[in-house]
């Protein structure tokens, strides 16, 4: 069985685009892959957090993976932190990286923009990101299209790594979903849907009640022709939410064209939001089923030690691969 990893950062609540984009694959892929689903939590600290909310947040995205349907019983599900094989593979990797190509990574430069003060892991995470993904002899790795270029960047030190030293870690392939990949912002279409926009109109949290999410969706940005057509370049904001509603219901967008012909943007937007509600509200149950229970911190556990087990054992590899501490004889 093929492995998968993902991880995703626990800075603030998941918003819909994330669920859509990433999550709802995690479940659907969970039967026929061996999968890590990590809380990428030092990569969080690659910017300023609040320790208190930081660690909310940690628990909160835990328990929205699970309550979106990840099962502990198929699927390995974990905190980075408590995982240390994570950085120090990751520092092992910065050694083999060059400065040049983490410049050029475009996150990076967006992140710094302005700044006068850079932090030096919002540099060089992109090596951590690649022991994260490398540590698990990964074969596929599903990400939305913002992060290709990461992901491409783990591939080029995995095979540097194997060249220079021994043939340790497999290269890992790029999946990115079609439908879903990349939901954009309600307010700028032409935006990624974000948790970290200022104008929370932009984005639908998985943890919005329903008169927000149809608030939100009925405010949403479309345009003057009254015409519920998918026409990206021409009309962003009503492609937009057919890609919403195409994912919340498995319709295709072109059923939904017709569905709405003749029909104006207020009917339009009410199914949208009927179908976003659909989807979130279950989940929100099970969440708060979830939040402060004894097995989250169980669930998080078991996980821990069975990601540490895989992880470990592909460390000590690279490890004497580069020739780092010492060979023990066997007594």
């Amino acid at each position: 069985m093929e492995t998968i990893f993902s991880g995703i950062q626990p800075s603030g609540t998941l918003t819909l685009g994330n669920y859509l984009g990433a999550i709802k694959q995690f479940v659907e892929l969970q039967d026929d892959y061996d999968c890590y689903f990590c809380i990428v939590d030092e990569h969080a600290i690659t910017v300023p957090q609040d320790r208190l909310k930081l660690r909310q947040n940690i628990k909160s995205l835990a328990a929205l993976y699970l309550a979106s349907g990840i099962n502990p019983e198929k699927a390995t599900l974990f905190i980075q932190s408590e995982v240390p094989a994570h950085t120090q593979l990751g520092w092992m990797l910065q050694s083999i990286g060059y400065v040049g190509e983490l410049e050029r990574m475009t996150q990076y430069k967006d992140k710094s923009k302005g700044k006068e003060a850079v932090s030096t892991a919002l540099l060089t995470y992109p090596a951590l990101m690649a022991a994260d993904i490398l540590l698990y002899q990964t074969n596929v790795v599903p990400v939305g299209d913002d992060q290709k270029q990461h992901l491409e960047l783990t591939r080029d030190l995995a095979e540097r790594f194997n060249n220079r030293f021994n043939d340790i870690f497999t290269i890992p392939e790029i999946r990115i979903p079609k439908v879903g990949a990349r939901i954009m912002s309600l307010q700028d279409p032409t935006k990624k849907m974000s948790k970290s926009d200022e104008n929370e109109k932009g984005f639908i949290s998985m943890l919005d009640d329903p008169k927000k999410i149809e608030k939100k969706i009925k405010s949403a940005v479309t345009d003057s022709d009254g015409i519920v057509k998918y026409d990206k370049e021409n009309k962003p904001g009503v492609s937009n939410l057919l890609t919403i509603y195409s994912s919340c219901t498995g319709e295709s967008i072109e059923a939904l064209e017709a569905k709405y012909e003749g029909k104006g943007y207020g009917d339009f937007k009410q199914g949208v939001a009927n179908a976003v509600i659909g989807v979130l509200q279950p989940i929100q149950e099970k969440y708060a089923e979830l939040l402060e229970s004894d097995q989250l911190n169980d669930i998080l556990d078991t996980g821990a030690e069975k990601a540490a087990l895989t992880a470990n054992k592909t460390l000590a590899k690279a490890k004497k691969a580069m020739g780092l501490g010492r060979v023990k004889k066997k007594k």
